[in-house]
């Protein structure tokens, strides 16, 4: 469904509000009218006439028709927020929704730029485009009212500049998609850039880093002048519509005053011209020209093509998602190199990887070989610098849906404790799962203390152990079949490290990927992953063991330990 569609939709919803809105328009209208027949009347039939009392009542009469279409103008507003609110209330609730269920990396700039660029805009958009329908119709009924020649001279040059203004709008909508896309992108680098200067110095990427933000600042100034360049089509339309329509009437003076039209007659429509039609015009050239334009980039990029609104979403469950067929590999890494600049040392060598679907694999290996690295890589935080990377068959980039990560340090918000375990999920989920996977990852303790699932949560209440209980929780229930844990247990103690473990490692058709925070964690493994270089091996727990001295150094006191390897 397009825009077009939706707001025709919407429109009909909320036929009530706009018809007020239109009823107290009227007023404005009104005015429009009364400000330039009363002038003509007060010179024609007043003063011209000699008759200083009639004069002062048209005027008079004119002057309380401001005063009421200033009390309709004031009652607009309020009838504009009802109109404007529920569309801003549904945007946010869809943008929560891709953003925070789908790991939407435009989500951010949705809620905190782009809703309220939306909503403003919006409803400049619906006030001057009111204000001047009704101003138009009541000053071009005026100019009739006092003579249809006056019609005929004020009115092809205003529909002359309506008409190049509307041919305007659409490259100048391309041309603001083009200028927030590259703003957007801007955003997102610098977001990225900021918290990590000080890793960015210390591998010595500057120059590197530099290179790319100077290549978005760039695009960005390309289509801020490319925007820039429809100015004057803008002032055209302007000049046109609001500045021809006076001059005409100055040149055409004799002519129409030889044909009929009275001295107070062209003195209105100098008024309605003037004090009217030319500054509604200018008010919706300037607010439909950048504002209306900006609002329909917006929308397309808050209301992708195809989402329903009102259509609830189908259940699922991590057992019940449809994945790639069985054959192809959960992961697989050819080539992967990855450098924190051009001056330091590869993190990651060349690596070479294939995951079968359901493999629980461990890396391990000493700090700063890149093991966070590598799951940041396979989240797509990061870009490799050369080599492949496939998440069941998609490229890490585009397998937004077939992954989850649940990092060190836990997300939790300030909802309920159902709707932090549901974040990743794209509809209602029913109380029973909620409660399996609860018990399935050690929740249950801290759900009950809770008071269940729809007792509220304060994130600041909760210890780090738990906050990460809450994460493990939320992504056991997601419907991504890649689990990626880095050092998500590390507030846990090892039984409860254990237990998480091996409920994501016997999750129906999951593959499970844990960053090692204690060495049990490569016992439990089918295959464990040890980083070092260019000399990284792969292998299951005994084969390293014989053939890995790093492995076997890393495993330490644990080597004697009883084999507890998910079997």
């Amino acid at each position: 469904m397009n825009l077009r569609q939706r707001a025709a939709r919407y429109a009909r919803t909320r036929w009530r509000v706009l018809v007020r809105l239109g009823a107290w328009s009227l007023l404005e209208a009104g005015q429009t009218f009364l400000a330039g027949y009363a002038l003509a009347r007060a010179l024609d039939a007043g003063f011209l006439a000699g008759n200083v009392r009639t004069g002062l009542l048209w005027l008079g009469a004119a002057g309380a028709a401001v005063v009421v279409g200033a009390v309709g103008t004031g009652r607009v507003y309020g009838v504009v927020a009802a109109l404007v609110e529920p569309v801003r209330d549904r945007l946010v609730t869809g943008v929560v929704r891709r953003g925070v269920r789908e790991a939407d990396p435009g989500a951010l700039s949705g809620l905190t730029q782009q809703v309220e660029i939306a909503r403003d805009t919006l409803a400049g958009l619906v006030l001057v485009s009111r204000s001047f329908l009704f101003t138009a119709a009541g000053a071009l009924i005026g100019l009739f009212s006092l003579n249809p020649l006056l019609l005929a001279v004020v009115l092809p040059p205003l529909l002359a500049g309506v008409a190049l203004f509307a041919a305007t709008l659409r490259p100048l909508a391309r041309r603001q998609e083009a200028f927030l896309a590259a703003d957007e992108a801007l955003a997102e680098d610098l977001g990225a850039v900021g918290p990590g200067l000080r890793d960015i110095t210390a591998t010595g990427a500057e120059a590197r880093v530099a290179e790319s933000l100077g290549r978005r600042v760039d695009a960005e100034l390309r289509t801020a002048r490319s925007l820039a360049r429809w100015s004057p089509a803008r002032v055209a339309a302007l000049a046109l519509g609001g500045e021809v329509p006076v001059l005409l009437l100055l040149v055409a003076a004799p002519w129409l005053l030889r044909r009929g039209v009275t001295p107070g007659a062209l003195l209105g429509a100098l008024a309605y011209v003037g004090q009217s039609l030319y500054p509604a015009l200018q008010n919706l050239v300037h607010g439909l020209g950048t504002s209306g334009a900006r609002l329909t980039v917006v929308l397309r990029r808050l209301i992708p093509a195809g989402e329903t609104s009102h259509a609830p979403a189908p259940e699922a469950s991590p057992a019940a998602v449809a994945r790639p067929e069985r054959e192809t590999p959960a992961l697989a890494l050819s080539g992967l190199r990855f450098a924190y600049g051009p001056a330091s040392e590869p993190v990651l060598h060349g690596l070479d990887l294939t995951l079968p679907p359901g493999t629980h694999l461990a890396v391990v290996g000493p700090s700063g070989t890149g093991k966070s690295t590598l799951t940041a890589l396979v989240a797509g935080l990061l870009t490799p610098d050369a080599g492949t990377l496939h998440v069941h068959g998609h490229p890490a980039p585009d397998a937004t849906a077939l992954r989850t990560l649940i990092p060190q340090e836990a997300y939790v918000h300030g909802g309920t404790l159902a709707e932090n375990l549901t974040l990743h999920r794209p509809g209602p989920v029913p109380e029973d799962e909620l409660l399996a996977a609860a018990d399935a990852v050690g929740l249950t303790p801290l759900l009950t203390s809770l008071g269940g699932p729809d007792a509220r949560v304060d994130p600041a209440a909760l210890s780090a152990g738990e906050r990460q209980l809450v994460a493990l929780a939320r992504a056991y229930l997601s419907p991504a079949p890649l689990a990626l844990l880095d050092e998500a247990t590390c507030h846990l103690d090892a039984e409860a490290e254990e237990r998480a473990e091996r409920a994501f490692a016997a999750r129906p058709g999951g593959t499970l990927v844990v960053v090692a925070h204690r060495m049990s964690s490569a016992r439990r493994a089918d295959l464990v992953l040890v980083l070092d270089g260019a000399r990284t091996v792969c292998g299951t727990h005994a084969e390293l063991l014989a053939s890995s001295p790093l492995y076997r150094d890393l495993m330490g006191d644990w080597a004697e330990a009883p084999d507890t390897r998910v079997g």
